[in-house]
C-alpha cells in the first residue's frame, strides 16, 4: 500500500506541474485519497471528516493570524511609503554607482523580506528598486534577482515562516528560531557574491524598457510624501521584539503594525492585507489536512519501511543527496516544502526516520532555494516580469547561488542532528 501512496503522491505532484489542479486543491484531493488508501473510516477516530478534514484545516491557525498580520503590515509599510523612502534613500546614496546601487536595494529587500515575505515583498523592495538599477546600468535579470535575493536574506527572520515550522512540524519556536539565525550567514554570503559577481561578470547594460514603470498609480504614497524616520522602523520593531526581547511571534507582529499605524496614521492597509493573505492561507489549510492525512497510523505504518529504505543515515551521504535533490523542490516538485514537500516532512517525522529538528533543516534549505529560483513562484514571477525577462532566465543565474545555501544548511543539519 506504500507503493500506491507514493504514486498517487506522484500523479498529484504532476497534476500541480501541469497546472491541471491547483495547489491548494491538489493536496486536499491527496490528503483524502492517502487516507481512504491508508484504511481511515469516514467518521470516527483517525478518520477521513474528524480528523483530516476538520481537525486539520485548522492546524495551521498560528500561521494563518501571523500571514494576515504580516500581510497588513507590508500593506502598511507600501500605502504609507515607509517602503518606498528606504529604496529611494538608498538610491541617492549609490548614486550611479550599479554595484552599490543593488547591494542598498538588496539591503531594503532583506529589510522588507523579514515581513510580509513572497511576492508583496518583492512589489515593495521591486517597484523601486528595480527601475533604480537598471537606470544606472545593472543587467535586468540581475536586477531581478538582486531583489529576490535579498527576500531571501530576510526569510530566516520572517516570523509567519517561523510560526509555520513550529506548527507544521510540532517544534518549539526557539528551536526554529535557532536554527534560522544559523541559516542566515549562508543567504547573506551568497546574496552579496551575486551582486557582485553578476555585476562584474554582466557589465552595465543601458537599456531602459520597463514599460510598466511609467503606469505604476501612486498618487496616495505621493500625496503622503517620504515617511518620516521613524516610520522607517516599522519592519524591524517585530524582529526586535521576537529575536532579542523572546516575545511571542504574533503579539510581535502585531506590534509592528501598530507602530505603522500610529506612525502614520492609516487603517485601510488592513482591508488590503486580507486580499494578499488570501492565497497563502487557502494553501496552509491545503497543508493542514494533508499533514494530518500522512499522520494517520496507516499511512505511517505503509509509509515506514520505504522511506526508511530511501533515507541516508550517514551525515555524509545525507549532505550529498539532499544537496543533489534540490531541484525537486522547484517547479512545485515533490519537495517544496508548500506543497508535497510539507506531507513528505510529516511522514519523514512520524515514522522516526529522522529527528523533527533535521527535517526542519532540510525544509529550510529548500525554502531558500523555492523562494529565489522557482519560476512558478509568484515573488519570482512577478520580479522577472516587471524587470522585463523571464522567470527560467531568473532561475538560471541565481540557482547556483541558493543551491550553495542549500548546501550549507544541509552540511549544518548533518553535523548537529544527523
Amino acid at each position: 500500500m506504500g507503493v500506491v501512496i507514493l504514486l498517487v503522491m506522484a500523479a498529484g505532484v504532476a497534476a500541480m506541474l501541469t497546472r491541471k489542479l491547483p495547489t491548494a486543491f491538489a493536496l486536499v484531493l491527496l490528503a483524502v485519497v492517502i487516507a481512504f488508501l491508508s484504511g481511515a473510516p469516514l467518521t470516527g477516530e483517525n478518520s477521513v471528516l474528524d480528523t483530516v478534514l476538520q481537525e486539520g484545516a485548522p492546524a495551521l491557525a498560528a500561521t494563518m493570524v501571523a500571514i494576515i498580520l504580516g500581510s497588513w503590515l507590508g500593506k502598511l509599510l507600501d500605502e504609507t511609503g515607509i517602503a518606498g523612502t528606504l529604496v529611494r534613500k538608498i538610491v541617492e546614496f549609490g548614486g550611479d554607482r550599479p554595484t552599490v546601487v543593488a547591494l542598498g536595494v538588496l539591503a531594503v529587500s532583506a529589510l522588507v523580506g523579514t515581513v510580509p515575505g513572497s511576492a508583496p515583498a518583492a512589489m515593495l523592495a521591486g517597484i523601486i528598486g528595480i527601475p533604480a538599477m537598471v537606470a544606472v546600468g545593472v543587467p535586468k535579470v540581475t536586477a531581478a534577482g538582486t531583489v529576490l535575493m535579498g527576500i531571501a536574506v530576510g526569510v530566516p527572520f520572517e516570523l509567519p515562516v517561523w510560526q509555520f515550522f513550529s506548527t507544521a512540524l510540532d517544534l518549539p519556536v526557539d528551536t526554529v528560531r535557532g536554527f534560522m539565525v544559523k541559516l542566515f550567514p549562508f543567504a547573506l554570503v551568497a546574496a552579496v557574491a551575486y551582486v557582485v559577481i553578476e555585476n562584474r561578470r554582466r557589465g552595465t547594460e543601458h537599456a531602459w524598457s520597463l514599460k510598466s514603470v511609467s503606469a505604476r498609480p501612486a498618487p496616495r504614497r505621493e500625496r503622503l510624501g517620504d515617511a518620516p524616520w521613524y516610520a522607517l522602523l516599522a519592519p524591524v520593531i517585530p524582529l526586535v521584539l521576537a529575536l532579542g526581547l523572546d516575545v511571542a511571534i504574533i503579539p510581535s507582529m502585531l506590534a509592528g503594525v501598530l507602530y505603522a499605524l500610529v506612525t502614520r496614521r492609516l487603517l485601510r492597509p488592513l482591508y488590503g492585507g486580507f486580499e494578499v493573505a488570501a492565497p497563502p492561507l487557502a494553501l496552509f489549510v491545503a497543508i493542514g489536512i494533508l499533514l494530518a492525512a500522512v499522520k494517520l497510523p496507516g499511512a505511517v505504518d505503509a509509509l515506514e519501511p520505504l522511506m526508511k529504505a530511501v533515507s541516508p543515515q550517514n551525515p555524509v551521504l545525507f549532505v550529498i543527496v539532499f544537496t543533489l535533490l534540490v531541484p525537486l523542490c522547484l517547479y512545485r516538485g515533490p519537495l517544496n516544502v508548500f506543497g508535497l514537500g510539507a506531507g513528505i516532512a510529516g511522514v519523514l517525522i512520524a515514522t522516526g526516520i529522522y529527528p523533527a529538528v533535521a527535517v526542519l533543516g532540510m525544509a529550510t534549505s529548500y525554502n531558500q532555494v523555492f523562494g529565489v529560483a522557482d519560476p512558478t513562484s509568484t515573488q519570482t514571477v512577478w520580479a522577472a516580469q516587471y524587470a522585463g525577462v523571464s522567470p527560467q532566465q531568473v532561475m538560471l543565474r541565481t540557482l547556483p547561488y541558493v543551491w550553495l545555501v542549500a548546501l550549507g544548511g544541509m552540511c549544518v543539519t548533518a553535523a548537529l542532528y544527523v
